[in-house]
């Protein structure tokens, strides 16, 4: 007999893009029972070169906070929905909905420009949701768009980066039982006071998150453009094995390091309701994809899973005798904090260390500035900022109480002649992490896997 499971699906923005991928995912949902809700992105790219809904609605937010004329944009956005909609003969009066929406949204009252801004993106996927509830429909499937804010989905006050807050999942747990199809647009939830606001870009993913563990999900299927998460890029790798079975753990650690099928931050509500997640292929539905999960059986033959590497990160080394003393590092990260930025690393010797940062977050003016309130806090022999790092991840479960892998990845980089600017163990015994030139991470990584699967 087979297992009844209860699926939160989401789709993502190339898997809705047109009215052909449209298809796919009825077919997708009509394959199914078990998938009962379903969130979805904005319409996506069509093709090379083609530009997403939601860009489109960013142009719109600025043309309008810039008193500029945004017909030729808003005929665009809606032209992307039409299309949707002529194709699955939404009749027009159900479509205007969504044209007048579209059309309206200059005419409401809001705080300021950043809650502006999270409420045009916001309705790439919203108008999605009510259009793909309609399409459902019109297929003869008992479908209904639920709004966030009905749903319960309450986030913290921050426009354009919020977070769910806690109190949510009690709200959309009481939806668990509903007998319909309901369609939940992702991407974003409402302050405490009912304004829109936004996750970080790729949202939707947390969104699948957060309603899998709110309605305590079985399974969360995640649909994209890729038959599975592989073990390296393969734009840079050739034909990279599928990892087929990975742990939270394991995804987190190469999510931080570049890979990007999978929203990092979406792993959290998954992780805390223990609902196993299932990145899948809107265009090949029948391929296994990748399950991820709390725990999996690991294969002693191959202890790694996984190889990325990130670039755009610098490192300000500073090297002073007796650095290690007198309270320099607190000081250190009082002049970050000041500024508001982060750093990822701070390996150390006894009079010498560096700050391992995302260099986006620094301007000219900024780096300035930050070496001359360094300079004068610390009074260092030497200061200096290196730009173009790359951070090289491997990752993997079988790596716990294993030795000689660090030389094993040291020796294959080696080979390749990549110099390492600094060299981490991960306190959980699951990652090992090398800074690089950004210019050797290719070569790196490949390098990395060729010692690693050497047979596959």
């Amino acid at each position: 007999m087979e297992e009844t499971l209860m699926k939160v699906v989401k789709f993502g923005g190339s898997s809705l893009a047109n009215a052909a991928q449209v298809s796919k995912v009825v077919n997708i949902i009509k394959a199914d029972d078990q998938r009962r809700f379903v969130v979805v992105s904005a319409p996506g790219k069509r093709f090379s070169g083609d530009i997403k809904v939601t860009d489109l609605l960013i142009q719109y937010a600025n043309a309008v906070i810039n008193k500029q004329d945004a017909t030729p944009i808003t005929d665009q956005i809606i032209a992307r929905y039409q299309e949707i909609a002529e194709a699955f003969a939404i009749p027009a009066g159900d479509f205007e909905e969504i044209r007048s929406t579209i059309l309206g949204l200059p005419q409401h009252d809001y705080q300021d420009n950043d809650y502006l801004m999270a409420t045009f993106k916001a309705h790439g996927e919203r108008l999605n949701a009510v259009l793909f509830a309609k399409v459902l429909t019109a297929q003869g499937l008992k479908a209904k768009y639920l709004d966030p804010r009905e749903a319960g989905l309450i986030v913290t006050d921050s426009p354009n980066d919020a977070e769910v807050i806690p109190e949510s999942y009690d709200r959309i747990s009481e939806w668990s039982a509903s007998s319909l199809i309901r369609v939940i647009p992702g991407f974003f939830g409402y302050n405490l006071q009912g304004q829109i606001c936004t996750f970080s870009r790729g949202g939707s993913d947390i969104t699948g998150a957060i309603i899998a563990r709110g309605v305590h999900a079985d399974r969360y299927e995640n649909f994209t453009d890729v038959n599975a998460i592989y073990a390296a890029n393969p734009a840079v790798v050739h034909n990279p094995i599928a990892i087929h079975h990975m742990t939270f753990r394991e995804m987190r650690e190469l999510s931080y390091a570049g890979f990007s099928v999978f929203h990092d931050e979406a792993l959290i509500p998954a992780i805390q309701g223990d609902v196993e997640v299932v990145v899948k292929n809107t265009n090949h539905p029948s391929e296994r994809g990748t399950s991820i999960t709390s725990t999996k059986r690991v294969n002693p033959a191959y202890p790694v899973s996984g190889i990325a590497s990130s670039p755009n990160f610098c490192g300000i080394y500073i090297r002073k005798y007796m650095l290690d003393k007198k309270g320099y590092s607190q000081k250190i990260l009082n002049i970050l904090a000041e500024h508001g930025l982060s750093y990822e690393h701070m390996p150390s010797g006894i009079d010498d260390l560096t700050v391992i940062m995302r260099q986006d977050q620094l301007t000219d003016d900024l780096e300035d500035t930050l070496i001359r309130e360094l300079v004068i806090a610390l009074r260092p022999d030497e200061i200096h900022i290196t730009h173009d790092y790359s951070l090289l991840m491997v990752v993997g479960e079988g790596m716990v109480n294993r030795t000689g892998l660090m030389s094993k990845a040291t020796d294959a980089l080696a080979r390749q002649n990549v110099k390492l600017v600094m060299v981490n163990q991960g306190a959980s015994e699951i990652s090992m992490m090398f800074g690089i030139q950004e210019d050797h991470a290719n070569i790196a990584v490949q390098a990395l896997y060729d010692a690693f699967f050497p047979d596959l």
